[in-house]
């Protein structure tokens, strides 16, 4: 019964984002800012020729199709609750490998793209896409894992030197990470390659007893394009699911 319950449900809320889905999109011009990562769209989406659209935040937001499979291999199957999903770059691989998704993110056109990816992909009916604030929809949401790619502040984070915690966005770091705490202790969370390690490893403190952590570089093609931090059971790659 319980999993029929989660069929209606996830039936639901694919038909109201369809809806937004089928609504008219002008995908915006290759501009001087975004050239190089369209240059790089086959890393992004490998499938970019099938019918992937994109807004200007999104090219060099988008998490690297390789990094993005590697992070759902880490989560082991069961529900995953992605809280800033963007153009759905992330959201795509975990219903690949995953049960379920929640792809949540603030602005409607990028749910838009979001879906219109998923279907790209043929992973749109194992997805939830929802407009809304990840930071007021945690309480009442439930996964076996969270994913968190907060946007860094755009292409500019590269001349950090050491880019901190209180610099992601919409809220810093650590008041992002304990949101997540309140859905699951098993967090993968996306950040720049210049990040402050320190700060990072902090964030395991957070839990009572502290949370298992591992740290490694997200590499494409021999480039460095991010850091990825798992925990508490991501970080044994075997988090519990229900």
């Amino acid at each position: 019964m319980a999993r029929s319950a989660r069929s209606k449900k996830r039936k639901r809320s694919k038909q109201r984002v369809k809806a937004i889905a089928e609504e008219p999109f002008n995908e915006e011009p290759v501009g001087p800012l975004v050239e190089k990562y369209w240059l790089q769209r086959y890393s992004l989406f490998s499938r970019y020729d099938e019918g992937i659209k994109m807004d200007e935040e999104g090219w060099f937001s988008v998490t690297p199709e390789n990094i993005a499979m590697n992070h759902a291999q880490r989560c082991g199957g069961g529900s995953v609750i992605d809280g800033f999903t963007g153009v759905g770059g992330n959201a795509i691989q975990f219903a690949r490998m995953c049960y379920h998704v929640v792809a949540i993110d603030i602005d409607p056109r990028k749910v838009q793209l979001a879906y219109n990816n998923a279907k790209v992909y043929g992973v749109e009916d194992y997805i939830d896409f929802v407009i809304g604030d990840f930071f007021k929809l945690a309480t009442s949401l439930k996964g076996d894992a969270v994913f968190l790619s907060p946007p860094w502040g755009g292409p500019a984070y590269r001349t950090v030197e050491n880019f901190t915690l209180d610099l992601l966005k919409p809220k810093d770091g650590y008041s992002i990470f304990q949101v997540a705490q309140k859905i699951t202790p098993n967090i993968i969370m996306f950040l720049p390659r210049n990040v402050d390690l320190q700060q990072v490893e902090e964030l395991s403190w957070l839990s009572s007893p502290p949370l298992n952590i591992e740290i490694e570089e997200s590499y494409v093609h021999c480039n460095l394009k991010g850091t990825t931090a798992y925990f508490g059971g991501t970080a044994l790659g075997k988090p519990d699911v229900s």
